[in-house]
């Protein structure tokens, strides 16, 4: 498997020194991974990813991208969006990434599931993505400064929200730090 960075999210090549950085005991999840560019990525560079995704046929192509790392790739078929089953809860891990994924309910889940000191990366549509295209559906595009806010008690790391090019879109962006809990 060869995966460039090219193919990664710029947030997730620019910031790899975060997660080489972590103490990796629960491995990073690469939550609604889809294709799993940012996932393959992390696994050509020896981090451990649980692959996530609704879609079982996106899942069995992911394996047969990854088979020469089968000690760093799980694969976890689920749906995230089913409200009785909180498949988050429970569950640990040292980063999520999230990348064109907006499940509102889903945000205190997966604060929860965070170790602490782990890492959220996170990246997706705004409502200023109308202007160029889809999504268009409100559910799907966050409100300004709503990504921060989710994660304002945590370190914020980065933070970007507004417009990018090739190709044009309005996004947001942010890599937290889950904090210590204090007793």
């Amino acid at each position: 498997m060869t995966h460039s960075n090219a193919n990664a999210a710029a947030l997730v090549s620019d910031k790899l020194a975060l997660l080489n950085e972590l103490d990796m005991s629960h491995g990073i999840l690469d939550l609604a991974c889809g294709n799993g560019r940012n996932g393959l990525f992390l696994v050509e560079q020896q981090l451990p990813v649980i692959f996530a995704d609704v879609d079982g046929d996106k899942l069995t192509a992911l394996a047969a991208k990854a088979h020469g790392y089968p000690e760093l790739v799980q694969l976890w078929h689920v749906d995230f969006e089913q409200p009785e089953q909180r498949p988050l809860r429970g569950k640990t891990f040292d980063a999520i990434l999230v990348f064109n994924y907006l499940h509102r309910p889903l945000m205190a889940d997966i604060r929860q599931a965070v170790r602490q000191g782990g890492l959220v990366f996170y990246e997706t549509f705004t409502v200023g993505q109308r202007e160029f295209g889809r999504p268009r559906n409100p559910d799907f595009l966050l409100a300004e400064n709503e990504l921060k806010e989710h994660f304002a008690d945590w370190e914020i790391l980065h933070n970007f929200e507004g417009e990018r090019e090739n190709p044009n879109r309005a996004i947001a962006s942010l890599v937290a730090r889950r904090p210590a809990e204090h007793g």
